[in-house]
């Protein structure tokens, strides 16, 4: 059965997974690129973009950022994840942070509340633009992911939508040893334990602490 899955979301330990001023200059905001380095050094971060992975490490922080394309079949994004732009379309030369060839591989679903037609791109990824919200983004990655898990890329306002609907089936956050300050906190305005989730796994390694929440299906009354 196709689950719904947040796979290796960086976070800072107090919480925020973008810093301020998110823009086309810096697409994670000030301080933001702070939140994976323990990803980028990772055999799986270089594959998929193309580079040789073999030198790169290995060890927990690799098998996560693996675990999380096992199984996939879709994507959902939020318009940030896919670019700067705000409010109409005014062109369709933007087509993504990652050039000709995204490291999805697969349908993607962007959330927006502007109209935009599919873009096909190299590699397998095509986006698809969906005005009508998150419950039909999820409908409709789910049945192009034909019973494989569907990825939820964020970014942070994204994720708690979903998070607050309860859809979310497990979500993998990596904790970097960095203090933000401000920016997009992932979980202001959520009270995630009554929601249902609860901790089901958690590594420490020397650059991040990995926590697994998965959902109980069972909510605490408020």
């Amino acid at each position: 059965m196709s689950k719904l899955k947040v796979s290796s979301f960086s976070i800072s330990i107090d919480g925020y997974g973008a810093g301020p001023d998110q823009g086309l200059e810096q697409p994670l905001g000030v301080g933001g690129p702070a939140l994976h380095q323990w990803l980028v050094g990772t055999r799986t971060f270089h594959k998929l973009h193309g580079e040789g992975g073999d030198a790169r490490s290995t060890g927990p922080d690799d098998d996560f950022a693996a675990r999380g394309f096992e199984n996939m079949g879709a994507w959902i994004l939020g318009r940030n994840m896919f670019g700067p732009v705000r409010g109409p379309w005014l062109d369709d030369g933007w087509k993504g942070w990652w050039g000709t060839n995204p490291p999805y591989h697969v349908p993607v679903f962007v959330l927006t509340h502007h109209a935009r037609p599919s873009i096909t791109m190299e590699g397998g990824t095509t986006f698809h633009f969906v005005t009508e919200g998150i419950h039909a983004a999820l409908s409709r990655a789910k049945e192009a992911a034909q019973g494989r898990d569907v990825r939820l890329g964020g970014g942070a306002a994204t994720i708690r939508q979903y998070l607050a609907a309860g859809l979310i089936d497990e979500l993998h956050l990596a904790i970097s040893p960095v203090l933000l300050g401000k920016g997009e906190h992932l979980f202001a305005g959520l009270d995630v334990a009554s929601l249902g989730y609860v901790c089901s796994e958690h590594v420490a390694t020397s650059k991040a602490t990995h926590v697994v929440l998965t959902r109980s299906g069972q909510t605490r009354p408020r």
